[in-house]
Order: C-alpha cells, then sequence, then structure tokens
C-alpha cells in the first residue's frame, strides 16, 4: 500500500471526520499556532479580514486543517478550491465575485496556479478590485470589478515555484515541519478514542514511529489497525495487533513502505548518480510524487543524497536493504560519504 499525497474520496471523509474543531484541539505545530492565534484574534477586534496567508510544508501535515481553523476563528464561511482546477481568469474571476466580506479563499496546490493568474490575483489581494477582459484583441476593452475584502489562504509543498512578487503579498508565510513521534501518538489517542476504540500506549507509539512525522499517514494506519483489531475480535488495539497490521502493510521500523525500498534497489542497482526522470522511469512513478513524496523522508533517514549529478544511495541505504556496500563506499572515509 502506498499512501499517496492524494487520497481517494473514503480517506478524505475518514480525515475530515477527525479533523479538530478549534485550534485548542490541534496538536503539534504550536508556533504556527500560536501565530495564526493571535493574527486571527487581532484581526476580529479591528473587523478587519486576516492577512493572506501562506502554508508550506510536505503533504499530510495539516495544512487543510488549518485553513477550515483560519475561518472557523474569523467566523466567516470558507470557499475550497486548488490550482489545477483554476485553469482561465474567468474560473478565478467568478470564484472572486461571489466572495462575501471577511470570507476566507483557500487554494490547495496554489504553486499549480497558471502565471497569469498570479497576477490576475495582485489586485483582487491588494486592491480588492479585478480587471475582466471583455472582448479580446487591439480593439479590446475591460472592466473593472470590485472584489470584498477577503483572506487568501494558500497551502503549497513546493514554496520555490512561487514568484518573488506573488509570495510577497502573504502577510503570513508558516512552514509546517514534520511533527515529532509524541505528537503523532496523541493525535492517534485522539482519534481512535473519536472512532470509539482504545489503543494501548505501546501500538500508538508503534504506529507513530513509522508514520513519518506525518499525521495524515498516521491516521490511515490506524484505520488499517482498528480494521484488524475488529477482526480479529480484539477489545483494543494492542502492540501485537499493530505489529502484525504493520507487517501486512510492509511498513517497516524507519516507515519504509515498498515502494521506498524498490526505489532504493533501483538506485542500488545502478550503482551510481541517477536523474530524476530517469528513477521516476524505472520505479514507475510520477516525478512530483518522487520529489514531494518519497524522497523528503528518505533524505530525513539518511537513505539517499541528492548531488549535482543526481540521486544516489547512502550506504546506509544498503544496510538497510541487507546488501553489500560497493568498493568505493567501503573504502570511503566517513567525510567523503554522500549524504544529504
Amino acid at each position: 500500500m502506498v499512501f499517496h499525497a492524494a487520497p481517494d474520496p473514503n480517506e478524505q471523509e475518514f480525515d475530515r471526520s477527525l479533523r479538530p474543531g478549534s485550534f485548542a484541539e490541534f496538536v503539534g505545530q504550536g508556533q504556527i499556532r500560536d501565530n495564526l492565534s493571535i493574527a486571527i484574534e487581532a484581526a476580529s477586534g479591528r473587523s478587519e479580514p486576516l492577512d493572506h496567508v501562506l502554508l508550506c510544508g510536505p503533504p499530510g501535515l495539516g495544512k487543510t486543517t488549518l485553513a477550515h481553523l483560519i475561518a472557523q476563528g474569523m467566523q466567516a464561511d470558507i470557499v475550497v478550491t486548488s490550482g489545477p482546477a483554476l485553469g482561465a481568469p474567468k474560473d478565478l474571476a467568478g470564484t472572486l465575485t461571489r466572495l462575501q466580506r471577511n470570507e476566507v479563499l483557500f487554494i490547495d496546490e496554489i504553486h499549480r496556479l497558471p502565471m497569469q493568474l498570479e497576477e490576475y490575483l495582485y489586485s483582487a489581494m491588494e486592491d480588492h478590485a479585478i480587471d475582466v477582459v471583455l472582448d479580446p484583441g487591439p480593439n479590446g476593452r475591460s472592466i473593472r470589478l470590485g472584489v470584498q475584502p477577503f483572506t487568501l489562504v494558500g497551502a503549497t509543498t513546493r514554496e520555490g515555484l512561487l514568484t518573488a512578487a506573488f509570495r510577497s503579498r502573504f502577510g503570513l508565510v508558516e512552514r509546517l515541519e514534520p511533527y515529532p513521534a509524541a505528537d503523532i501518538e496523541s493525535i492517534l489517542t485522539l482519534a481512535a478514542a473519536r472512532l470509539g476504540v482504545t489503543i494501548d500506549p505501546r501500538a500508538a507509539a508503534l504506529c507513530a514511529e513509522r508514520s513519518r512525522g506525518t499525521p495524515r499517514i498516521a491516521l490511515r494506519i490506524l484505520r488499517r489497525v482498528r480494521d484488524l483489531a475488529q477482526v480479529l475480535d480484539k477489545p483494543s488495539i494492542d502492540a501485537d495487533t499493530a505489529e502484525e497490521a504493520l507487517q501486512r502493510l510492509r511498513i517497516d521500523h524507519l516507515g519504509l513502505e515498498e515502494v521506498d525500498r524498490k526505489l532504493l534497489r533501483a538506485l542500488t542497482t545502478r550503482g551510481d548518480a541517477v536523474g530524476l526522470k530517469t528513477l521516476a522511469a524505472m520505479i514507475d512513478e510520477a516525478e512530483d510524487t518522487l520529489e514531494d513524496v518519497l524522497e523528503p523522508h528518505l533524505i530525513r533517514q539518511g537513505l539517499l543524497a541528492r548531488t549535482p549529478r543526481g540521486r544516489v544511495a547512502t550506504p546506509r541505504a544498503y544496510d538497510h536493504l541487507g546488501l553489500a556496500r560497493p568498493q568505493a563506499q567501503a573504502e570511503a572515509g566517513p567525510d567523503d560519504l554522500p549524504f544529504a
């Protein structure tokens, strides 16, 4: 089983059912939570919309959840869309002109907005107006339409793809980091209680250890562990049940799944640096999935390194797969090994 960035509709509904209802219930990311709470309280006190917010970080860390909590804190409705869904100015114009005062517009994958739409948003974000072209061509006419003051919340896994001019228009830029195991354990315990099941602390620790520091993955693991406990007629989720479920999912002690090991085996088979396009073709995965989902965890675990020549497997990757290191790595000193 591979936990991709885009879950299926059933998993999305499952995630929504476990979403915290307030900042007080949101576990982890304490500094970001406090910064947003202060900004929301200040803006509400002035009866103004909140500054535009950009949330950055890997998939599954809670960017969408924070967007909904921002809208709740501002006591405003939220309009949800995504960068790929907004392909033309008319799509964005219709969304912007329908916004009510102080509403929150949440754009997921905002880095995938076409360049012309980024520029289109500038005047809406700052001047609360947009220019709509009525007749294209040399004799074209345009009219200026007013837009109600609103808060744009953008979520991105690729902050570097946003232009500097666009990024500078966000008053709040927050970067989410992977969660420590203790926070993931708390999230699992709270989620299990909402699901009406009990999870043993050792089982929660085991699931947290293998969740890559990502709540979304942890909650999906919990779903599978709960299923196994139900089928085995266990009154609660114990460590043995969790261990068996993780073995069935083929998630090892470093949180690696079969696709991660497939990637590492591809690198070790080549024994040399591999380019992104070649690596994606070798394991039959999209380049975005490699860069956004698979590689960050492998790099954090010291299993993969990015070099000017391409991706390489580190000595630890060979050890993890139970393979003999290449002669060059075996003879290299610690300072010469290619860690990221």
